[in-house]
């Protein structure tokens, strides 16, 4: 007997959700503006500075400062606004967006095969490794410029710069356990509060000298590459630091969902940031001294200035936070789709299970973002190693989203390919750009992208030669009841349940369980547990089960790459739907203990499989990925080489 509900049939182009009411979509968009618009909100902060005063910035001449103003203004619109919020934020998952969520459009084991999906595959883990990069980054140099607006307002302080930025990110990194619920409600407000004070201070000075409008028509730009010419386009990796946050728009739609997002982009963000770089802008042809800290000298030093830097930190730290939480869940969609070994990771909210902790990825950004500023000292040293990650992040998207469009959504290639060709025309030239950055520290984000990426092919290769060989070494589970039911000495009262990977094979703790004790419970429950390529399976497709006769059931149970595989909860639903009483206090779960041994013999290699072994011995235990209690496990070795 099979109880089972159809599958879900896939997508085949993106879907469409319910708009929002009125009320709703204000409350969504207050709340984006501090989730979603943090990173991209506090650029006025360092971008405008490093396009003057950076290793190829410019003097602070008219045609210089219209040209590069004309750069972000344009930057902005096309990569941001047409780019993503036009583009890119359709190719959604379910809702869900980022780059793990477009990878998994690409992996979906629906839809058909394609001879140059592996690359694509490559394009969207390498993606992925670089936001960690820019993860890394992003709290560094954020915090470290806010807190060097104390430099401006009183040069005596200057000592205490390091000490303050430290200190602050240690303390942000402390606070991640206790989870973003209880100051959650204060990001909207807070950037709300920064986004006007952008679009305030760049009025005012723009009133004072509006020649700077002049700065929108984009043959500023144009005049400014028939100036300088080639060299002139270095200036294209300080100009990226305007859209550096981009990515997030497309990586926290699942938390707001499209329409919000553009909202508050259209209506709140945009035009403040604008008017923030048109009015710096406008203060630098006024006074060029201005160019060496543009954003803070809109305000005269004494307390306004002090007021602005307290207003900026803060705002740095919503930012900060909002990226520190963007990798914790780009952790966790990487391991429910089998690209990173399993990690501790704990929720921090009752009713928000996107709230997550993940410890160890906490404190060694914690480490790594300490060490830059230790060793950078600088915010316009650290904007070297910001840009090479963001802009490679936003070709490698073009890329996978060509591939999702071609493949997902069916588009012909007279269609899909000009927009391919119109996006790399946006994004190679910031790549070509920052490229000459890695020897000034642009090295960072790509060394530990380089490092992720391998980790992450490494473990999914593991997986696959894994599961490859559990197929050819294994029976299928019918055959094995069959032979197996008659040589059984008893059969006792309980429940055990064994957890498998292959739905139809063996469980080898089963097997070996057999061999070494001829009794078994009365009910033996065999569970498949799978992460489909969803952000969340609904409760009715959930499960499916199969009665293999003698008291077996087989359970097939699938989870989407945003939830908590919740394993004892299925035992129960299993009991409802069944109709059986089941004792779940004194229910045992036999898991299998895996051993890899390394040797030259093996497929992967020695070592590749020792850094396989390696990461499979510091994962975090399958009891506590799936929230066992650990009364009621009984685990049995088993050793491979692959």
């Amino acid at each position: 007997m099979t109880i089972a509900l159809p599958a879900r049939a896939p997508a085949t182009a993106p879907p469409v959700s319910a708009p929002p009411s009125h009320n709703g979509l204000v409350a969504l968009s207050l709340g984006a503006l501090g989730v979603v618009f943090g990173d991209i909100g506090t650029s006025p902060l360092y971008a405008f500075k490093e396009c003057l005063t950076g290793p190829h910035g410019v003097a602070a001449t008219q045609e210089n400062v219209l040209g590069v103003l004309s750069l972000i203004v344009w930057a902005l619109t096309l990569v941001v606004t047409v780019k993503y919020l036009c583009f890119i934020m359709r190719a959604d998952n379910h809702g869900e967006g980022g780059a793990f969520a477009l990878l998994a459009q690409l992996t979906d084991p629906h839809r058909p095969g394609h001879p140059h999906l592996h690359m694509f595959v490559i394009f969207g883990i390498i993606g992925a490794a670089l936001l960690y990069g820019d993860g890394i980054v992003t709290p560094a140099i954020s915090v470290l410029s806010a807190v060097e607006g104390l430099e401006t307002a009183a040069p005596s302080l200057k000592s205490l710069v390091l000490p303050i930025t430290c200190l602050t990110l240690l303390a942000l990194f402390a606070l991640q356990s206790r989870g973003t619920g209880h100051i959650g409600r204060l990001f909207g407000p807070v950037m709300l509060v920064w986004f006007a004070t952008l679009g305030l201070l760049g009025t005012l000075h723009i009133a004072k000298n509006p020649s700077v409008l002049y700065a929108l028509s984009p043959h500023h730009a144009v005049i400014y590459f028939q100036h300088f010419h080639l060299k002139g386009a270095l200036i294209l990796g300080s100009v990226v630091l305007a859209v550096t946050g981009g990515e997030a728009l497309y990586a926290d739609m699942g938390h707001f969902g499209i329409r919000p997002i553009r909202s508050a982009w259209f209506i709140v963000v945009l035009p403040a940031l604008l008017l923030a770089y048109l009015g710096m802008g406008a203060l630098v042809l006024s006074d060029p001294s201005a160019a060496d800290n543009p954003f803070f000298s809109m305000v005269e030093a004494g307390p306004e200035r002090y007021a602005l830097v307290g207003l900026a930190s803060l705002s740095t730290v919503v930012a900060s936070q909002a990226l520190i939480s963007g990798v914790f869940s780009l952790t966790k969609e990487g391991i429910q789709l089998g690209y990173l070994p399993r990690l501790t990771i704990r929720q921090t909210s009752w009713n928000n299970e996107g709230q997550i902790y993940v410890p160890f990825v906490n404190w060694l950004l914690a480490a790594l973002c300490i060490a830059l500023v230790l060793t950078f000292r600088e915010s316009s040293r650290l904007a070297s190693a910001y840009g090479i990650a963001v802009s490679g992040t936003m070709a490698l998207t073009s890329l996978v989203y060509f591939e999702v469009i071609r493949t997902r959504w069916q588009w012909p290639l007279y269609r899909a390919l000009p927009l391919l060709i119109a996006f790399l025309c946006l994004d190679l030239p910031f790549v070509a750009a920052n490229a000459y950055k890695i020897l000034d520290g642009g090295y960072v984000p790509v060394l530990v992208a380089a490092g992720l990426v391998v980790v992450m092919l490494i473990w999914k290769r593991g997986q696959a030669l894994f599961s490859k060989q559990l197929e050819e070494d294994y029976e299928p589970l019918s055959d094995f009841i069959s032979r197996e039911s008659g040589r059984l000495v008893a059969r006792v009262p309980g429940t055990g349940v064994y957890v498998t990977r292959n739905a139809h094979y063996v469980p080898p703790a089963l097997q070996k369980q057999v061999r070494a004790v001829p009794a078994l419970q009365e009910t033996i429950l065999v569970m498949s547990v799978r992460t489909e390529h969803v952000p969340a399976v609904p409760d009715e497709e959930r499960m499916t089960i199969e009665e293999l006769g003698n008291g077996f059931y087989l359970l097939e149970v699938a989870f989407g790459f945003m939830e908590v595989p919740l394993v004892m909860k299925q035992v129960e639903r299993f009991a409802e739907k069944m109709g059986r009483e089941i004792d779940l206090e004194h229910t045992i779960f036999y898991l299998r203990r895996e051993t890899f041994l390394a040797t030259p013999t093996g497929k992967m290699g020695r070592m590749s499989e020792g850094l396989f072994a390696f990461m499979a011995r510091n994962a975090r235990p399958v009891d506590a990925y799936f929230k066992l209690p650990p009364n009621q496990v009984f685990e049995i070795g088993a050793q491979f080489d692959l």
